[in-house]
């Protein structure tokens, strides 16, 4: 491939994504003003407070400047790293963020390499083998695309940890062993969707693949079939894969929520649910930025492997390669 277009395609990506993410700021500042009542009574969560609390949360939060120069300060508080300070942990969200980020992530990482594992190997088997392996993969998938999280997580923890006593119910560790431990039925709980959802996709994309005059043309030469599986099937395949996988993203991020809360991880998905149960403005709208930022960093990443995986597919497209 040709480096130029290549770079210059990624110089787009990143601008297109550093635009989003501005309007996305923009959005996320701008819903505070769109709540009922007035943006300091918001603030306090509905509490009465005096003539003087009021004006210190207006000098706090200048409220009492212009919306355009509120957001531009804000913003660059933003640059700077600095979401202003929780109005429930009274602490710098900053700090809050650190501190729960990184279970998210381990979450995040190992749900999201037990979604790629099954999700690629029971769709290869269903292509490959067919017949009654095909029917049970189908049916497999099925009952798990149906099964939403949260059910997924109480099903676990009553069989895996109530039951059988084999993995906590809840809680998120001492150390990284015991952390990856007390995450295992969470991660389980996140990926049964999408290994449903990913192997659905895989073997459909294999039988399309297997059914090309390519694959007709290695078998006739001889070419062994795990050669003809892996080289011409399983590789033209993985462009449709690779485009589920902002979707998966996104899926991931979103569910975590409803995850950490069942098993009690101190994660940003749970954060988020308390501050906004609490009206936590400031930490709502830090962690929604950072939501937004993963996304799009995903989004940019399978943008740029995919002319790498497929070369027929042209920068800047997604789908199915001709």
């Amino acid at each position: 491939m040709n480096a130029v277009p290549f770079l210059r395609f990624a110089a787009r990506r990143v601008a297109e994504m550093a635009l989003t993410l501005l309007v996305a700021s923009f959005v996320v500042f701008g819903a505070m003003y769109l709540a009922p009542g007035s943006p300091a009574a918001f603030l306090l969560s509905g509490r009465s407070a005096s003539p003087e609390a009021l004006a210190a949360v207006n000098a706090r939060y200048h409220l009492d400047d212009p919306f355009a120069e509120r957001y531009l300060h804000w913003l660059g508080d933003v640059l700077r790293g600095d979401f202003g300070r929780s109005l429930t942990y009274r602490t710098d969200v900053s700090r809050l963020l650190a501190d729960r980020l990184p279970v998210t992530l381990l979450l995040i990482a190992m749900a999201l390499l037990v979604v790629v594992a099954a999700g690629l190997l029971l769709g290869r088997v269903a292509a490959v083998r067919g017949g009654a392996t095909d029917t049970a993969v189908l049916l497999g998938t099925t009952l798990a695309v149906a099964t939403p999280s949260f059910v997924a997580a109480v099903l676990l923890q009553g069989l895996f940890s109530v039951r059988l006593g084999w993995f906590p119910s809840g809680g998120g560790g001492d150390g990284f062993l015991d952390t990856v431990r007390h995450l295992i039925l969470p991660a389980l709980a996140l990926a049964l969707y999408l290994i449903g959802m990913l192997a659905r996709v895989t073997r459909s994309a294999m039988l399309d693949a297997l059914g090309s005059e390519h694959v007709a043309v290695a078998r006739g030469r001889g070419v062994p079939e795990r050669l003809v599986i892996r080289r011409h099937v399983l590789r033209n395949s993985l462009g449709a894969v690779l485009t589920t996988g902002g979707l998966i993203v996104s899926t991931l991020l979103v569910c975590t929520i409803l995850v950490e809360t069942a098993f009690s991880i101190g994660g940003v998905g749970q954060l988020l649910e308390l501050a906004t149960t609490t009206k936590d403005f400031p930490t709502v709208q830090a962690i929604s930025l950072v939501i937004v930022a993963l996304f799009m960093a995903v989004n940019l990443l399978v943008d740029l492997a995919l002319p790498l995986v497929d070369p027929r597919i042209a920068l800047g497209t997604r789908g199915d390669a001709p």
